[in-house]
């Protein structure tokens, strides 16, 4: 049976059929009409000669019948379910404190939030929206946003947050917010746009005796080519391996990712800006992928193919990652630091992932859905998240507060590296097929990780398997 990844073309037809907006009206209760009740009512005189008379006088008493008393509607309970893909105890801390702090003005209204593994995201989260309790809002990777947005499985958050003074809209950075804008609808906010950079264990790099990645970065020497050189030279003097790709993911989920880094600093790509051709076997993507194959089988300085290795535990020298993870070095057994990516034979490449909180259409909590997101990604917010998630607010960004907002980065290197990168990064590859494009290469790749693999004719074969998939 196929999986439920392979339906993800199926995904706008299953969607748009599976929501339901379910009404009830009750009819109103009559009111009664009016009664009039004859009671006679004796009264008694004294007259003259002390005769008693007795007199029977008719008096009305109208009774009008009242309704009875309609109770205050009371806000009914909410439950809203929120996909993630972080485990991390800080994140999750962190979130949590959100939907309490949400509950003190809402408390009928109570938060859940669902981990779901980024490399399971794509296939459990169209399968959960398709099902029968669909989650109401939750994270959206940049590489998922297209096929989504296509599909039309998201709500538009912009009447609640572009006429809300105190959201600011206008201090959302427009080109940030571009993939999610279309005419006056908003289908997301970007919570983190987040630049690759470099990780590194100082202590392997002295124990290697040689030059650590800010020296080298200070006499222009931080270089793609300058960092295999001192990955090998770390492998060979400490044991260690001394390069292991963006959070570990090359062999699996984050293989574009991965691509990305490499191929631009090279001059090459995974496909063209339009996403109608493919780049991967064009000369200069061909010899970043001899490059970084180099150093898997020739030097041995890279992380190989089946090896699970725990960069944080000390398993690496080198490794690209996320402002997320650096949560992850609070309590390492070792010296760390941070750097911006190498410059390659292109120059100086930044890439960004984004990341973004939507509502999906197919919750049944649309209205709380949207007023949820809209508090999650408000300015106070948006400045706690700073510590894990660079913020797209101008306000945050542009406040002598975010290069103090991770106590574990230095004001300076989210000065000198994080910020610019930020500034002039470009966004990872998206594509409407993207996901189908990942399968269908993902087997080539997995053939080209071998010590006699013929890397042009591998990534032949990757656009030939691609081609279909592009420019549609």
């Amino acid at each position: 049976m196929k999986s439920a990844m392979h339906r993800m073309p199926m995904l706008a037809t299953a969607l748009i059929t599976l929501i339901f907006v379910i009404s009830a009206c009750a009819a109103p209760v009559p009111t009664p009409a009016p009664q009039v009740i004859e009671k006679p009512v004796i009264q008694t005189q004294v007259v003259e000669k002390q005769v008693l008379v007795t007199q029977v006088v008719e008096k009305q008493v109208v009774v009008t019948a009242t309704p009875a008393p309609v109770p205050t509607k009371a806000a009914q309970p909410v439950n809203l379910r929120f996909t993630i893909w972080s485990s991390n105890e800080k994140h999750l801390a962190m979130l949590n404190s959100f939907a309490q702090a949400y509950k003190t003005t809402h408390p009928n209204v109570s938060v859940q939030f669902d981990t779901i593994p980024f490399a399971d995201y794509a296939t459990k989260l169209a399968v959960q929206l398709a099902g029968s309790n669909p989650p109401d809002a939750g994270w959206m990777p940049e590489s998922l946003a297209v096929p989504f947005l296509e599909a039309r499985a998201l709500a538009d958050l912009g009447p609640r947050i572009k006429k809300d003074a105190e959201y600011d809209f206008a201090d959302l950075s427009q080109p940030a917010m571009s993939l999610y804008t279309k005419g006056d609808s908003v289908l997301g906010v970007p919570f983190s746009t987040s630049p690759h950079f470099v990780l590194y264990n100082i202590d392997l790099f002295e124990k290697a005796g040689i030059d650590t990645p800010d020296k080298l970065y200070a006499r222009d020497e931080w270089t793609w080519a300058n960092l295999a050189k001192a990955a090998k030279t770390i492998k060979d003097k400490t044991g260690v391996n001394g390069f292991q790709s963006v959070s570990a993911g090359i062999y699996k989920e984050y293989l574009t990712q991965s691509l990305a880094e490499f191929t631009r600093a090279w001059g090459g790509d995974i496909w063209d800006a339009e996403g109608k051709t493919c780049l991967l076997n064009k000369p200069e993507s061909v010899a970043a992928l001899q490059w970084y194959h180099d150093m898997v089988f020739k030097d041995k300085s890279a992380v190989p193919p089946g090896e699970e290795v725990d960069f944080f535990s000390g398993g690496a020298a080198i490794r690209p990652g996320y402002l997320s993870e650096i949560a992850r070095l609070e309590k390492a057994p070792f010296k760390w630091a941070v750097i911006r990516l190498p410059k390659g034979p292109a120059g100086w490449s930044p890439v960004i992932g984004q990341s973004s909180i939507v509502a999906f259409k197919a919750g049944r909590n649309a209205d709380a859905a949207a007023d949820f997101v809209a508090f999650v990604t408000n300015k106070d917010n948006s400045k706690t998240m700073a510590q894990f998630f660079p913020s797209i607010r101008k306000s945050v960004l542009e406040s002598p507060d975010f290069l103090k907002a991770n106590p574990l980065v230095p004001a300076g290197a989210m000065k000198d590296h994080v910020v610019p990168s930020i500034a002039s990064g470009r966004l990872l590859p998206t594509h409407a097929n993207f996901e189908k494009i990942r399968l269908a290469i993902t087997p080539i790749f997995d053939g080209m990780w071998k010590a006699d693999a013929n890397v042009q004719a591998s990534m032949d074969k990757a656009c030939e398997a691609m081609k279909p998939l592009l420019n549609k």
